[in-house]
């Protein structure tokens, strides 16, 4: 790493109080690159502030079931921080900033923290490790048009990591998790567990339009089976499926309750597409899957810890960001 290079951290980002529920909808929904209303952007405000209004009541139970608000912005600070403290050279710690698409801070008070660090290079790094357009996608997007203000123009020299589903220290990582999980089954059933892994879904057109998600999410479950070495049985659902629209599929419900009809009693849920905990995990999957589980009988439903800051994965994170640079001097 140069002397003047940082890195920018992409997460999407979440309420961090109750009373920040609506304001992170309407940033949500007003992106057209995950909802994009057929008559045009001028009407996408209004729609955005509109379900923000009708969904607030629900979404605001979901968070404060969890705590009150999202720890994903406090885990990607810690994130961010354990990489710095990883990248360190012999002059000081390496900036690392934090850019969250539908909350703060956002992507211009980001580069603004790297630049007031005497920044010249940034390293985008994903924390999405499945590339999208509705997710890396429209980061990458909107740090193009921050970066295209003339206060930014020609200020940072900027490349980037924009997935890793088969980079094998961070299957390792994610690897370890299930095992550790998986090991703490009675060793009498451990073997009849069934393996869920779950991703967040997608809307079918953007898989129609080309989108590499579902083939990178299968290929981060083979290298996660293939270091796991183990008999059991696994299935890949997908959840978070929302609105009017023809999502990907099946859904994580749909799987247990399929797992359930087929005397399934025993299963490790393992969220694949998450590298921290937040609302999906703590919420969807503890809770609300916990509850279809039972009621599918099955008896035994567990979760394997998310990354967060574990060792492993913050040495994954760094080993990406030293061979881009390497890579792209």
């Amino acid at each position: 790493m140069g002397p003047r290079c940082g890195v920018l951290l992409f997460n999407l980002g979440g309420p961090g109080t109750l009373e920040d529920v609506e304001p992170f909808l309407v940033n949500l929904f007003s992106d057209r690159d995950i909802i994009e209303l057929p008559l045009g952007a001028a009407l996408q405000p209004a729609f955005a502030r509109l379900v923000a209004k009708v969904r607030g009541p629900s979404v605001r139970r979901n968070y404060a079931s969890i705590g009150g608000g999202s720890p994903q912005l406090r885990l990607t600070f810690a994130q961010a921080d354990a990489l710095s403290a990883r990248l360190s050279r012999a002059d000081g710690r390496v900036p690392v900033a934090v850019a969250m698409r539908y909350w703060r801070p956002g992507t211009a008070e980001a580069l603004q923290e790297l630049a007031a660090s005497g920044v010249e290079r940034v390293v985008t790094l994903t924390l999405y490790p499945h590339y999208s357009r509705a997710t890396t996608g429209s980061s990458e997007r909107e740090l193009d048009r921050v970066l295209a203000r003339p206060q930014w123009r020609g200020r940072f020299r900027v490349s980037g990591v924009d997935r890793y589903p088969e980079e094998p220290a961070y299957l390792d990582a994610l690897a370890a998790t299930v095992r550790e999980a998986l090991a703490a089954f009675p060793a009498e059933t451990r073997d009849r567990v069934v393996l869920l892994f779950s991703a967040h879904g997608l809307p079918q057109r953007f898989v129609d339009a080309g989108d590499p998600y579902v083939a990178e999410i299968r290929a981060t479950v083979r290298g996660v089976l293939e270091r796991l070495g183990v008999p059991n049985r696994h299935a890949l659902g997908y959840q978070s499926r929302t609105g009017p629209v023809k999502w990907i599929g099946p859904g994580t419900d749909e799987v247990l309750r399929e797992l359930g009809r087929e005397g399934g009693r025993a299963v490790l849920v393992v969220p694949v597409s998450f590298v921290s905990d937040h609302i999906e995990t703590l919420y969807e999957l503890d809770q609300l899957f916990a509850g279809v589980a039972r009621g599918a009988g099955i008896e035994d439903y567990r979760r394997s810890p998310a990354l967060n800051t574990r060792p492993a994965f913050i040495e994954a994170l760094a080993g990406l960001v030293e061979r881009h640079v390497e890579a792209v001097p």
